[in-house]
C-alpha cells in the first residue's frame, strides 16, 4: 500500500470542504441495542450519513446539487476542521504489515476507464461515522472526495449502509435489499467488532460472513472484508479479538477476496508510531474519531488505486474466484 502522507493543505482542504458540503444529505438512524457497548447511546442524536458525494445521485432522479451553492460558512467551517484533522498528525502506512486488498478489477476496470462506479460501505456504527463529528467526517465520504480528487471525471457515488449495533447476523437480513439491490461496483463490509463486544463464536460469525461473501460474489461486485478495530474496548476482549481478526482473514484468503487488516493497521499507529490512543480513537474507547477515519480512508483509497494504476500499466492479477474450501 502506498500513501501520500498528508492531504493538501490549505488550498486542497478547501476543495474538499466545497466537495463534502455539496453532497447531498439523507438520514441513516443508527440502532440501539440493549446491552451492546457497540450501539449507540441512548439519548445519543443520530448522524446523517452522506449517501453519496460523488456525481452520480444516490436516489434515480434526484437532482444533483451545484458546489458553489455551499455555504461559505460552513465550507470555512469544515475546510478548517479538515486542516486541522490531517495536518496535526500525518497519516502514515504501517510498515511490515501485508495491506494489499488485492485485484479489484471491476471498479478499477471502471474508474480506469472514467466510467460510473458505485460503492457501498457495508457495516455497524463505524461505517456510519459514529465518533466523527459531523458526517463530512465519516470514511464513507472521506473515501469518496479522495477517489474524487484522483477520478474528477468520473461519477463516483459511494453509499453509506452503515447501522450501530448490528453484526453479522443482523447485516444478512439487508444484504439483498441495501447492497446487492444497489448493483454495486465494490462493497466494503466492516464486520466482526459487536461479535467480539457481545462474547459470540468467532467460528458462527465466520461462517454467517462466507455465506454473505458468497453473494456479494454472485453479484459481480469486488470485495474488501474490513476486520474489527484496535481500541481499548476491543482489547478487552483480546482472545475473541485474535480469533475474529485470524478468521476473517482466511475468509477472505478462501474465497479470494481483498481484506483491510484495520486491526493490525491501528495496532501499527499505537505500538510502532507510538500515537496515543486518544489520537485516533474516540473517548467511548470504542469508535475512530475524525483522524482515525480520515486516515482509515486515505489508507483505503490508496490500495484503489494503487489497483487502477496495475490495470492501466498492464499488469494482469487474478480475478476473484469463489473457492470454497472449509474454515
Amino acid at each position: 500500500m502506498t500513501s501520500r502522507g498528508r492531504f493538501p493543505s490549505n488550498a486542497g482542504a478547501a476543495v474538499l470542504a466545497i466537495m463534502l458540503t455539496g453532497a447531498s444529505i439523507s438520514s441513516v438512524t443508527a440502532q440501539t441495542a440493549p446491552g451492546n457497548a457497540a450501539a449507540l447511546p441512548m439519548g445519543s442524536t443520530s448522524l446523517s450519513a452522506l449517501p453519496s458525494t460523488g456525481a452520480a445521485a444516490a436516489s434515480p432522479g434526484a437532482p444533483s446539487q451545484n458546489l458553489t451553492d455551499a455555504p461559505v460558512d460552513k465550507a470555512k467551517s469544515v475546510a478548517a476542521h479538515v486542516r486541522d484533522i490531517l495536518d496535526r498528525v500525518p497519516c502514515l502506512p504501517p510498515k511490515g504489515i501485508s495491506q494489499s486488498m488485492g485485484s479489484l478489477p471491476h471498479v478499477a476496470a471502471k474508474l480506469a476507464a472514467n466510467k460510473p462506479v458505485v460503492i457501498v460501505a457495508f457495516g455497524s456504527s463505524s461505517t456510519q461515522g459514529y465518533g466523527a463529528t459531523s458526517p463530512e467526517f465519516n470514511y464513507p465520504n472521506q473515501l469518496a472526495a479522495r477517489l474524487r480528487r484522483k477520478y474528477p471525471a468520473a461519477a463516483i457515488t459511494v453509499i453509506n449502509r452503515g447501522k450501530g449495533g448490528e453484526d453479522a447476523p443482523e447485516m444478512m437480513k439487508r444484504l439483498r435489499s441495501e447492497v446487492i439491490d444497489a448493483r454495486p461496483d465494490m462493497v466494503i463490509w466492516q464486520v466482526g467488532t459487536n461479535a467480539v463486544l457481545r462474547n459470540l463464536d468467532p467460528a458462527s460469525t465466520a461462517k454467517t460472513v462466507e455465506d454473505g461473501v458468497a453473494t456479494i460474489q454472485a453479484s459481480g461486485a469486488d470485495l474488501v472484508l474490513v476486520d474489527p478495530q484496535y481500541a481499548p474496548a476491543v482489547n478487552a476482549r483480546g482472545e475473541n479479538a485474535g480469533r475474529m481478526v485470524s478468521l476473517l482473514s482466511r475468509v477472505a484468503h478462501y474465497r479470494h477476496v481483498g481484506i483491510f487488516p484495520r486491526f493490525e493497521v491501528m495496532r501499527d499507529w499505537h505500538d510502532r508510531q507510538s500515537l496515543p490512543f486518544d489520537t485516533f480513537v474516540n473517548k467511548d474507547g470504542l469508535h475512530m474519531n475524525d483522524w482515525g477515519y480520515a486516515c482509515f480512508a486515505q489508507l483505503l483509497g490508496d490500495d484503489i488505486i494503487k489497483s487502477v494504476d496495475q490495470m492501466q500499466a498492464g499488469v494482469r492479477l487474478p480475478a476473484a474466484a469463489a473457492v470454497n474450501r472449509p474454515l
